[in-house]
């Protein structure tokens, strides 16, 4: 994620940094006890799948993920107090595959809230 300056949403920018890495499980250790999210992606033809809960939601979706074979991408970014606005692109092998937007709570050091929804129908460019 090197297209912008990453300093308006650092949380979340490390998060898809880490996401994108050989060792995506180290997000875990980044979300707080309470911590609960709700990702929806869509599957195409007006389907979605929804990773809903909290530490278990988590490691559901990370687990079902094709590890090293999409990347986020930063395409805009601000923070309002806690809260962390991520807009971005997915690529697969360099080539867009899907838009996505993040929303995270940022409590000290540590992730309490996320919301994600990413769909292939709609291109920020």
């Amino acid at each position: 994620m090197t297209e912008e300056s990453t300093a308006l949403a650092p949380f979340l920018t490390a998060w898809f940094e880490i996401l994108d890495s050989d060792e995506p499980n180290r997000i875990l250790d980044l979300i707080s006890d309470d911590f609960s999210l709700s990702i929806l992606f869509s599957t195409g033809d007006g389907e979605a799948t929804d990773f809903a809960g909290g530490r278990s939601a988590l490691v559901g979706y990370l687990e079902q993920r094709e590890r090293g074979t999409r990347t986020h991408h930063l395409l805009s970014a601000t923070t309002l107090g806690q809260d962390e606005l991520f807009l971005g692109e997915v690529r697969r092998g360099g080539v867009p595959e899907a838009s996505f937007v993040a929303a995270g709570r940022v409590e000290g050091k540590r992730l309490k809230r996320l919301l994600i929804g990413r769909s292939s129908e709609i291109r920020f460019d």
